[in-house]
């Protein structure tokens, strides 16, 4: 017998909320910041997808979406024969969101550029629009996937799921829906339809499988597929969020009376959930970072690794299931996905190497017998002082052989709020990670051409240079 659920229901309809929202927003109507903040996080994922092409799993990864997709007339980032909007779309999530270097928003615990960029991409592209269009649909799909992942108060991740793999279909689904030119109804049908894929098991996490990577993407073309069968009839339930066997209730079950569904629709249109996003300055899980910052504030004093007898690390305690625990897997990570997601490897490499970038997550680093034997010597514990979800905090304790101990804490993770990277940085991050791909003039042709588009520019413009 289905118990009765405890979750509040919101003053409105959410999927109307949103339909109206993706039906009514344009460009003029976007803040000049939004606008401006949403090109600098553009950027960063196309470097990503690009760089992505340097790591073993893109090459299988791309194998398979080809095999099972058709050709077509949209690019995939890196080159390779064009495919179909729906199987483009699949393939640049995944080459974005490989790395696991794309941004997040903090509250939300999304990485809302891959749930929504991969089809605006495709579909702006291949329908001969323009960026003025791109950036719109780009709007709507951030604020969508932010809302809803924040909205949970990380819910979605303590029942087991990757909240960027669910919230991208309904995200994808709002851009793919605007691009086509929705009716509301039709907006609202493309919602309920994407209901029915929402998914994204966190099971990767027990072996450092590839799974994590590909849910963007599922997402984006579940998101395609979801608008173009809305814009051609098909039912879709009307309440795919709040209604019965609705998302919040079959993905939060026991706790969806901490569902704030409301803040979905609260201020919407008004206040820009996505200029608190924050990009990345080391490709490790988000949660890492601020201890990835500690551990390399301690290097730079104590030089020499082989002085450190023991490492504590902080982390605020939701994080620990994700990043620090089982801690014999942790401290040995198998695979880059491994030690992206493993604390005691990533304070362990800064403590050494003073940096954390691409590189240390060669298969020759996670060999290493140095980093591997500081990583077995580090523990984790929960964080007493936090201020998550909104920040990614951390705190670090050297203890050295002579006995004396070393402490540095990070309250507000580098790349969130005031210490937000600036557009030099996110420049020199494109640059660093489509160099490892590109030769430098063609880096710098595509950073001029995203950087000087204006709204009539055509989308094919951009993405010829990206293929």
């Amino acid at each position: 017998m289905h118990a009765p659920s405890n979750l509040r229901a919101p003053s409105s309809s959410l999927a109307l909320g949103l339909a109206r929202f993706a039906r009514g927003l344009t460009l003029e109507s976007l803040p000049a910041t939004v606008r401006e903040k949403s090109l600098l996080h553009i950027i960063d994922a196309i470097g990503l997808g690009i760089a992505a092409h340097q790591f073993d799993f893109s090459g299988p990864g791309l194998a398979g979406i080809r095999a099972a997709g058709a050709p077509g007339d949209a690019t995939v980032i890196g080159g390779g024969p064009a495919l179909s909007p729906r199987d483009a779309a699949m393939a640049n999530g995944y080459l974005m969101h490989g790395l696991d270097f794309d941004d997040t928003h903090p509250g939300a615990i999304v990485h809302p550029s891959v749930a929504c960029l991969p089809a605006a991409l495709a579909l702006a592209e291949t329908r001969g629009m323009r960026w003025g269009d791109l950036l719109t649909a780009y709007a709507i799909g951030m604020e969508t996937a932010i809302r809803l992942g924040r909205s949970v108060k990380g819910g979605f991740h303590h029942g087991g799921y990757h909240a960027t793999g669910v919230v991208s279909h309904f995200s994808s689904a709002l851009v793919a829906g605007k691009l086509l030119g929705l009716s509301e109804d039709q907006l609202v049908a493309a919602q309920g339809i994407a209901a029915s894929t929402a998914s994204g098991v966190q099971v990767f996490l027990e072996d450092g499988a590839w799974t994590k990577r590909l849910h963007p993407g599922w997402g984006a073309f579940a998101g395609i597929t979801a608008a173009q069968m809305a814009q051609a009839g098909f039912f879709g339930p009307r309440r795919p969020y709040e209604g019965q066997f609705g998302l919040y209730e079959t993905h939060m079950q026991a706790r969806a009376d901490q569902v704030d569904a409301d803040s979905v629709i609260s201020a919407l249109g008004h206040e820009w959930t996505l200029l608190e996003t924050s990009i990345k300055p080391y490709p490790v899980c988000h949660f890492i970072h601020g201890c990835a910052e500690a551990a390399l504030r301690l290097q730079a004093t104590i030089q020499d690794a082989g002085r450190i007898r023991s490492v504590a690390c902080e982390l605020p305690a939701p994080t620990l299931p994700i990043v620090a625990e089982p801690a014999h897997i942790k401290t040995r990570p198998r695979s880059d996905y491994d030690a992206k997601f493993s604390v005691q490897f990533v304070v362990a490499a800064c403590l050494a190497l003073g940096r954390f970038t691409l590189h240390e997550l060669a298969p020759a680093r996670l060999g290493d017998p140095e980093l591997l034997s500081l990583a077995g010597r580090t523990t984790c514990r929960a964080q007493e002082v936090t201020a998550f979800p909104k920040y990614f905090s951390g705190a670090v304790t050297v203890t050295l052989h002579d006995g004396t101990q070393l402490r540095e804490a990070v309250p507000i993770n580098l790349g969130s709020g005031d210490r937000a990277l600036r557009q030099a940085d996110i420049v020199d991050k494109f640059r660093a990670n489509a160099g490892l791909t590109l030769p430098e003039v063609r880096t710098t042709l595509i950073l001029d051409a995203f950087l000087s588009a204006e709204p009539s520019t055509p989308v094919r413009d951009l993405t010829k240079l990206l293929a």
